[in-house]
């Protein structure tokens, strides 16, 4: 199983939050072995972030103290609704200082669209949520925030046609520079693998380099993966998926791993497990190069297989299993799009008279 990877990359991210930590108030702790089981390291990091946004805030804009250490859980307490309330609109644009290149100290503009001002209402609310019931403090006045609208976003993705030019771009590399043939040419089998492994599973970026050469399982067509919180579940991949998988594997033979990324199903130029931000490079420069006015990162390839699979099956329950997410809202959220043009073009189906000369 691909376990030891995100044990790994768990305690990475275990060790980055213990740093962020040392930046808030002491009673912050609290919060973070309270929800520790049941919420997953990266979104921890997040909460960590933005917690210290929020007392930046109280200590710039409302001059509680000189420092963050400084602040109580008594300081949560006594905040006011309109004083949260001015921190909603004190996340639209801020100031912050900040290093240069030259080291030298400068104040930058941070403007926070709607999507990351929700996100760090979100963190606040989860914040005096946790509070409010361990009994730290007596009322809870951030569920009183409303969280800013999202405007229905269009789902980005690539469709079969051109699916099957990016592919070719990625087995072929007619587009690239000179330069970049030069690694085209030593890692074209891996690329195309791993592209085809992602859009015919719709699987995560993180999920697909967590890969172990022990999760593939060629008798059933399966891959097993590890999901967002911790689940375990078996992907099952096209005969065309296999054959790419296959290839790359007879050439895999012939590399040495380095040390500790030997189970490592994707191995990088450096012969280690490859990375996420590798990834992300690797499908920026093949699709930059067939749809450069989309934008298409990996998260982009598993939308044009989720939209693929419900355009094909009319199943949301089936593409929310498939894709992994706990709660089929969250697939009809982002399909729903598809969903009204599905019911449109049903419109003419049922008929309520007949044609003269229909029997």
């Amino acid at each position: 199983m691909a376990l030891a990877y995100h044990e790994e990359l768990d305690k990475k991210n275990t060790l980055k939050l213990r740093e962020l930590q040392k930046d808030l108030p002491a009673f912050c702790n609290v919060f973070f072995r309270g929800i520790d089981q049941i919420t997953a390291s990266r979104t921890k990091i997040a909460y960590a972030y933005d917690l210290k946004v929020f007392f930046t805030y109280l200590m710039e804009e409302l001059k509680l103290h000189d420092s963050i250490e400084q602040f109580t859980v008594s300081d949560v307490e006594n905040c006011s609704i309109p004083e949260l309330e001015e921190y909603m609109e004190y996340l639209k644009y801020r100031t912050k200082k900040k290093k240069n290149a030259d080291g030298e100290m400068e104040t930058v503009d941070i403007l926070n669209h709607n999507k990351s001002i929700k996100r760090k209402i979100s963190s606040l609310k989860s914040f005096y949520n946790y509070l409010y019931k361990a009994g730290l403090i007596s009322s809870n006045k951030a569920s009183l925030l409303s969280l800013p609208k999202l405007s229905q976003e269009e789902i980005i993705r690539m469709d079969q046609g051109e699916i099957a030019e990016f592919l070719d771009e990625v087995e072929n590399g007619n587009q690239l520079s000179k330069k970049e043939r030069e690694f085209h040419e030593k890692n074209n089998v891996r690329d195309l693998a791993m592209m085809q492994l992602m859009l015919g599973t719709g699987i995560r970026v993180s999920e697909c380099v967590g890969l172990n050469l022990s999760d593939l399982d060629f008798n059933n067509n399966g891959i097993r993966i590890h999901r967002k919180g911790g689940k375990n579940v078996t992907i099952y991949f096209s005969d065309e998926v296999e054959s790419g998988l296959r290839a790359y594997l007879e050439e895999r033979k012939l590399k040495i791993p380095a040390s500790g990324h030997e189970e490592a199903l994707f191995l990088s130029i450096q012969n280690k497990r490859i990375s996420v931000r590798s990834v992300e490079k690797m499908v920026k420069k093949y699709a930059g190069r067939v749809t450069p006015l989309k934008h298409i990162t990996p998260h982009k390839l598993r939308s044009s297989y989720g939209t693929n699979l419900y355009q094909e099956t009319g199943d949301i329950y089936l593409v929310a299993d498939v894709l992994g997410h706990s709660d089929v809202n969250t697939t009809k959220k982002h399909y729903a799009a598809l969903e009204e043009e599905r019911r449109r073009s049903v419109r003419n189906v049922v008929r309520l008279r007949k044609e003269e000369g229909e029997s």
